[in-house]
């Protein structure tokens, strides 16, 4: 296994466990030199935050754990396309690499031109897209 598909298999850990808690079931890590050093999964229900998403609380806990604002040598994985706010973060905080699962067609961040990363963000898409889109689908046909 690569070592995409590894640290997707955390991020998607991560989402399950936002889907444990009946969050929508994204889940983020951010890796740096071979280690996570952030995680996180959606939290916008337990915390009454609009803005609790996975990929801002991983951004948190890895700007934390590295001691500075700016993450350009790191790679957040997460398991569905950040959403414009999230995009927002990710430029602030410089993100060398992103690869996500799932597109998100209604809310991504692709929707808009010019991006809204930093411009020298690499993006990788559809990693473990299968298995990300089945715990979104499977999520919200709970819901209906």
């Amino acid at each position: 296994m690569d070592s995409d598909e590894r640290y997707m298999r955390e991020a998607l850990r991560e989402a399950r466990a936002a889907l444990d808690e009946g969050e929508i079931p994204i889940g983020a890590v951010v890796v740096a030199k071979g280690r996570i050093i952030g995680k996180g999964h959606n939290m916008t229900e337990r915390l009454h935050d609009p803005t609790a998403h996975a990929e801002m609380i991983a951004i948190t806990a890895a700007t934390e754990a590295l001691g500075g604002k700016y993450l350009t040598d790191c790679t957040l994985y997460v398991t569905v396309e950040p959403c414009p706010m999230c995009a927002g973060g990710l430029n602030w905080a410089q993100v060398g690499r992103i690869v996500y699962g799932a597109p998100d067609p209604r809310r991504g961040y692709s929707m808009f031109s010019p991006s809204l990363l930093h411009p020298k963000t690499e993006v990788i898409s559809g990693t473990l897209a299968g298995e990300c889109s089945a715990l979104m689908t499977d999520f919200f046909k709970s819901k209906r």
